[in-house]
């Protein structure tokens, strides 16, 4: 943290600080650092941000996928305003008549301009202040999805002057998109439209070219729409049903801090199994252990590997996650033990090294051997630090660690008596497995137990479920918004098409009676309007599908176990498109196949 000093620009102070980073990082630089992180150690430009927006990890997890769902909204926004240029535009080919009288009486082009862009702007100001109320609603309610029993969020969402100004810019750049065309179509009626066709409007080729190429825009923006949700959705399916290698249902987890019970760094670790003990006895509890990380925490601890014989690896490579557990472990979380043994009373700090590894640590370091009796050790990567070499006694099945995503990450388990890192555990992560029911039941009795064995404990209590309901947050929160996005984005390309061909069967009605009466049958008649259908759907999809496979790549850091140019999902929106299209049309369709050229005839 830093204080300007008066008068000093952000700017100014950010250059200072930069032109001193070399002094800064030589003189921080740990002793003991190994070589591969000095390189990295402060090596980046300082930066300076103003500390009015704090620091806020939400901010940096949120950051990525907020701005994906910001591109979906502009894009439903340049949809909706798609739709609605088209049904001015059909609005201004039947006013051509009114229109036509005002020129004859004397109106300028640009006066006919202004009418309709005053038209335009009443309609995008009420949309504005509908938005505005929705708006004030939704973003509490999207406070309410990503806030979690384990991360509660609160913000201040309160209107202000800047969510106004961005109000006031959208209702003005919308004013322009869809009420230039329209405008500027108007503006090119002629006093003799007043009498042509007995004051019916029609559109002039440009017109429906304009309509059309409209069409086919919002076509291909719901593709893309339609992709990003199918690929959000698949990725939120994929994790939430992905095997976690532990059983989260009858788990609870507690959050053990002993800072105030001031003991002895010798005797912490006793301490900590001595908790363990003790809750064992507590009814309802069928399994209890200790650990230093608890699974889905985001936390963790990453250290360097060194194995005999194993495959020749880079540095980066060459590193695992690590826990520190007791004996149990395993089986309170649900975690199967593949092979060998888990930890025992008689894994002590005097006893021999041992650890067990899952099965992408077997797989990664002990290719086509069984792991078990073989040996391995963690380093800090400083030059001759070799570590203590550790028999593998057990291979466990691999359970997440830090988040869902990083399932199948090696990782080496080692007794919580043998701890050697060179910091104080100041607390520990007691993992509570019941016999039945929910484990927050057992809250009061285990509170109890644990004051017993020291009032100054401080602790907090968690369902492991919470913690991986918690960890889909991010995925959840992108999943209902794209699919609530593209669903309107569908429902406005088809309420587009709808209106379009509508309207264009309405003007082609005495073609259309023509036909009939000259022979053609009414499935003709619904061929031609859904050839005219298909061959706007096919060009939108067409421009939408170029446009998903080369935004595809901009959300892969969002997406998981599947490909960001997924044919399958490619193909299942384009199917979702097709349908909706098809359903927009067949009601003018079959409204143009019952047309009766008698009465057409009659009204010419």
């Amino acid at each position: 943290m830093i204080r300007l000093k008066a008068g000093q620009s952000i700017d100014a102070a950010t250059a200072m600080l930069r032109g001193m980073q070399p002094q800064i990082r030589a003189a921080a630089m740990p002793e003991n650092m190994a070589p591969r992180f000095q390189a990295e150690f402060l090596n980046d430009p300082f930066d300076l941000a103003r500390g009015a927006s704090g620091v806020s990890g939400l901010r940096q997890r949120y950051q990525r996928p907020l701005l994906t769902i910001l591109v979906v909204v502009a894009l439903v926004l340049l949809i909706a305003c798609a739709n609605i240029a088209n049904l001015q535009l059909a609005r201004t080919a039947t006013r051509r008549s009114e229109l036509g009288v005002r020129v004859a009486l004397g109106a300028s082009r640009w006066r006919l301009v202004r009418q309709l862009m005053v038209e335009s702007a009443v309609l995008a100001i009420a949309g504005a202040v509908a938005g505005t109320v929705l708006a004030w609603w939704a973003s509490r309610a999207l406070v309410g999805l990503i806030s979690t029993t384990t991360n509660t969020v609160v913000l201040d969402l309160s209107p202000d002057w800047r969510v106004l100004t961005f109000a006031l810019i959208v209702t003005a750049a919308t004013t322009l998109l869809f009420g230039a065309a329209p405008a500027f179509a108007a503006s090119t009626a002629t006093p003799s439209d007043a009498l042509k066709e007995h004051g019916r409007g029609a559109f002039k080729p440009s017109q429906s070219r304009t309509a059309s190429a409209l069409v086919v825009a919002q076509v291909a923006l719901a593709l893309v729409l339609v992709v990003a949700a199918g690929l959000f959705i698949r990725t939120f399916v994929g994790l939430a049903t992905l095997p976690l290698g532990l059983d989260s249902d009858r788990v609870m987890i507690v959050n053990v801090n002993a800072t105030r019970a001031q003991l002895d760094p010798a005797n912490r670790i006793p301490f900590y199994h001595q908790l363990v003990t003790t809750l064992t006895a507590v009814p309802g509890i069928e399994h209890v252990s200790a650990s230093v990380i608890s699974p889905l925490s985001g936390g963790g601890l990453n250290n360097f590997i060194e194995v005999p014989g194993a495959p020749p690896m880079s540095e980066n490579d060459r590193t695992s996650l690590m826990n520190f557990v007791t004996p149990g472990w395993f089986a309170t979380y649900g975690t199967a033990i593949r092979s060998g043994r888990d930890f025992s009373d008689l894994d002590t700090k005097t006893g021999q090294p041992v650890a067990l590894v899952n099965e992408a640590f077997a797989l990664k370091f002990f290719p086509g051997r069984n792991p078990v009796g073989a040996t391995a050790a963690f380093t800090t990567g400083r030059p001759g630090d070799v570590g203590v070499p550790r028999i593998v006694v057990g291979v466990v099945a691999d359970a997440v660690y830090r988040s869902l995503r990083d399932l199948a990450t090696p990782t080496m388990y080692i007794p919580l008596t043998q701890w050697s890192l060179p910091f104080p555990m100041t607390g520990i992560t007691i993992g509570v497995r019941t016999l039945r029911g929910s484990p927050m039941a057992l809250t009061r009795s285990v509170a109890s137990a644990l004051t017993a064995e020291s009032p100054d404990l401080m602790f907090k209590f968690q369902p492991l479920a919470d913690s991986v309901n918690a960890s889909l947050a991010q995925e959840r929160i992108v999943a209902t918004l794209s699919l609530f996005f593209g669903a309107l984005a569908l429902l406005l390309a088809g309420l587009g098409l709808y209106g379009l061909i509508s309207y264009a069967v309405a003007k082609r009605r005495p073609e259309i009676g023509l036909r009939m009466a000259l022979g053609a049958a009414p499935s003709r008649v619904v061929f031609l309007v859904l050839t005219r259908t298909a061959y706007l759907i096919g060009v939108g999809i067409a421009g939408g599908a170029a446009i998903s496979v080369w935004a595809s790549r901009f959300v892969a850091a969002l997406l998981y176990g599947i490909e960001p140019r997924d044919p399958a999902t490619l193909v299942s929106a384009v199917a979702t498109l097709v349908m909706v299209g098809a359903i927009g049309a067949c009601l003018p369709a079959y409204r143009a196949s019952r047309i009766d050229p008698a009465g057409v005839l009659r009204e010419s």
